[in-house]
C-alpha cells in the first residue's frame, strides 16, 4: 500500500516540536483541541497540539456518538446553544455526510407520562424552525409505533413521535479534523504531557510556553508559543492551577451499555424519559451494535484514570432498555462491552447534574486561554471563540471563516464496492483513494462481526501514529468495544497485519497484549 506523503516520524515530529516558536500550542487531543488546530492552521498560524494520552482518548472516544441539537436544552431555556446545535449538525452532515449520518429516532408517548404529545411536539416545531424550516418530526399512532418498532411495548403506550438528528463515530471524527489540520501543516503529538507554564517574568507572569514531557522516553522539552490553549476538556483546571486557584469545573460521568444487535434490533433510535428520574435515555443502531447510553452522574474518581461503568449504572440503563422492549428481557448477560466519559461541564451550583449548563466557556487567563464545556457537535464554533481570544498575543487580527471543515472526498477506485467506498471515505476523506491504494481484495474483506475492514488496521498501523495497541482497537477502530472480550479472539490475524508495520519485537507485542487485556477488562466490560 501507498504512503501518504511527507508522513514524519515520532523523533522528528518531537524535534519539529521543540525546535520552533509556535503562534499558538494547543493542549488537549480530544475535539476540542483538534477544532482549534483546525481553525489554526486554516488562518496559517504555526499550531501545534500536543496529548498527555493518545488523540480522543477521553471525553471524545467515550460520547454517545450523537451528533445533536440537544432537544432537551430547550426545556432549560438554552435556545442559543439549541441554535447554534442545530445548525452545526446539518453543517457537519453536508460536509461529511459519509461520517456524520441522519439518525431517525423514534419517542414512544405514554398517557400520564411526561412531556406529552403536545409538550414534545411543540418542542419538535420549535427545533425543526432552528434546522431552517425542515420539518422532520411526525407524530403516529400506537399501531404505526409498533410498525416502526416491533416489539417496542412501554406501559399505556397510545403513540409515537419521529424526528432526526445525526450520528458518527466520535474518535474517527476527531482523526478527520486532525488530519484536515495536519494537511495545513500542524502539527498533532500523542503521548507528549504538559508539566508546567513558561512565564515571562516573575512580576508580569504572561504564559510564553509550556515545560512538556515524552510520555514514552521521559525527555522534557521547553516549548515557546505566543499563546497556549488549554483544551484539555474535563482536565482543564489541572492545567490551569498554574495561573489561576479558581476550579469551575463540575465532571461528569456518562456510562453506556453495547449489546449485540440480535439481541436488542432496532432500525432506528429509541429516545425515552427514563421512568424512574425523567432523564433522557437513547438506545440506537451503531456500528453493527446497539449503544445504550447514558447515565448523568458526579464523577468523583481519579481523573487520570480511565472511567468505567458502575453496577448501578447498568441496572438503571437496562429498566430504560426493559421499559421499552419488556418481551425482550434483556439482562446483564446480554451486554458485551461497556464504556463511561466524563463530560467537562461547568459547575453552575446547580444540584440536578442533568440541569447543569452545557455551554462552553473561553477564559483569558494570562495568556492562557482555557477552551472547555461544550459539545460534540459545536467544537468549531468553540474553537473559533478560543482563538478570538487568543489573537492579540500573536498580534494578528481574527476573523470567523465560513470554509468548510472538511476537505471533498477524494475519487475512488470504482472497482471497488461502494460500501468499500462509503466507509473508506468516511474514515480518510480526502485522503482515502491515496491511503488505499495498492490495497488487496481480502484487505476489503470485514472482520468478522463488525463492519470493520482489515485494511483499516494496516492503514492506522502506517499512517496513524499508533504507539499503544490500544490505540488502534479502541481509538483508530473500535474493535475493543464492538466485539465481545474487546476483539481478543482476533490477535493473531491483527499481529500479523500490523506488527510487521510497527516494528514490535515479541516481546513489545506480549507487553502490549498485556496492557490491552487488562484495560478491556478493567474499564470497557461490567463492573467486577
Amino acid at each position: 500500500m501507498a504512503e501518504l506523503k511527507g508522513r514524519m516520524s515520532r523523533a522528528d515530529n518531537l524535534a519539529r516540536l521543540a525546535g520552533q516558536q509556535w503562534d499558538v500550542l494547543i493542549v488537549g487531543g480530544g475535539i476540542s483541541g483538534a477544532g482549534v488546530l483546525r481553525e489554526a492552521t486554516r488562518r496559517g498560524w504555526r499550531a501545534a497540539l500536543i496529548e498527555q494520552r493518545d488523540f480522543a482518548w477521553g471525553t471524545s472516544s467515550r460520547s454517545s456518538k450523537l451528533v445533536h441539537g440537544g432537544l432537551r436544552y430547550l426545556k432549560e431555556g438554552q435556545f442559543g446553544l439549541t441554535l447554534h446545535s442545530v445548525r452545526e449538525r446539518d453543517r457537519l452532515m453536508r460536509e461529511a455526510p459519509d461520517l456524520i449520518e441522519p439518525q431517525s429516532f423514534l419517542f414512544a408517548n405514554c398517557s400520564g407520562r411526561k412531556p406529552g404529545r403536545h409538550v414534545f411536539m411543540m418542542g419538535l416545531a420549535i427545533y425543526d424552525r432552528m434546522a431552517k424550516g425542515q420539518r422532520k418530526s411526525r407524530y403516529h399512532g400506537a399501531n404505526a409505533t409498533r410498525m416502526l418498532a416491533p416489539g417496542i411495548g412501554p406501559a399505556d403506550m397510545v403513540g409515537g413521535i419521529t424526528y432526526v438528528d445525526a450520528k458518527t463515530d466520535d474518535a474517527r471524527l476527531v482523526w478527520r479534523v486532525l488530519a484536515e489540520a495536519t494537511n495545513e501543516h500542524g502539527l498533532a503529538l500523542n503521548y507528549v504531557s504538559a508539566q508546567s507554564p513558561i512565564f515571562s517574568d516573575a512580576a508580569n507572569k504572561k504564559v510564553i510556553g509550556l515545560n512538556v514531557e515524552d510520555v514514552e522516553t521521559g525527555t522534557r522539552y521547553e516549548i515557546k508559543a505566543k499563546a497556549v490553549v488549554n483544551a484539555t476538556g474535563a482536565w482543564a483546571d489541572g492545567l490551569r492551577g498554574a495561573v489561576s486557584g479558581k476550579p469551575m469545573l463540575r465532571p461528569l460521568r456518562g456510562s453506556h451499555l453495547v449489546i449485540p444487535f440480535w439481541r436488542l434490533p432496532v432500525a432506528q433510535a429509541i429516545s425515552l424519559i427514563h421512568p424512574t428520574d425523567g432523564r433522557p435515555v437513547f438506545f440506537y443502531p451503531w456500528e453493527g451494535i446497539t449503544l445504550v447510553g447514558t447515565t448523568d452522574l458526579d464523577h468523583r474518581d481519579d481523573l487520570q484514570t480511565e472511567a468505567g461503568i458502575t453496577k448501578g449504572e447498568v441496572d438503571y440503563l437496562l429498566l430504560a432498555v426493559n421499559d421499552q422492549f419488556p418481551g425482550l428481557a434483556i439482562t446483564a448477560k446480554d451486554i458485551s462491552a461497556t464504556f463511561a466519559g466524563v463530560r467537562p461541564v461547568i459547575d453552575d451550583g446547580s444540584g440536578d447534574p442533568s440541569s447543569a449548563g452545557r455551554d462552553h466557556v473561553v477564559l483569558d487567563e494570562a495568556g492562557m486561554i482555557t477552551l472547555t464545556g461544550g459539545k460534540l457537535t459545536t467544537f468549531r464554533l468553540m474553537a473559533e471563540d478560543a482563538l478570538a481570544l487568543a489573537a492579540p498575543h500573536l498580534g494578528k487580527a481574527f476573523a470567523r471563516i465560513d470554509a468548510p471543515v472538511f476537505r471533498p472526498a477524494s475519487a475512488m477506485n470504482p472497482r471497488w464496492h461502494p460500501v468499500a467506498r462509503f466507509r473508506l471515505s468516511s474514515r480518510y476523506g480526502a485522503d482515502a483513494a491515496t491511503l488505499a491504494e495498492g490495497a488487496a481484495n481480502a484487505d476489503f474483506d470485514t472482520i468478522p462481526g463488525t463492519t470493520i475492514m482489515w485494511l483499516e488496521l494496516a492503514v492506522a498501523a502506517r499512517d496513524e501514529v499508533i504507539v499503544h495497541l490500544d490505540d488502534l482497537l479502541l481509538r483508530r477502530t473500535r474493535l475493543g468495544i464492538l466485539l465481545p472480550r474487546g476483539g481478543l479472539d482476533h490477535l493473531n490475524r491483527i499481529s500479523e497485519i500490523v506488527r510487521p508495520v510497527l516494528a514490535w519485537t515479541d516481546e513489545r507485542w506480549q507487553s502490549e497484549v498485556e496492557r490491552y487485556r487488562s484495560i478491556i477488562a478493567t474499564y470497557y466490560g461490567l463492573p467486577k
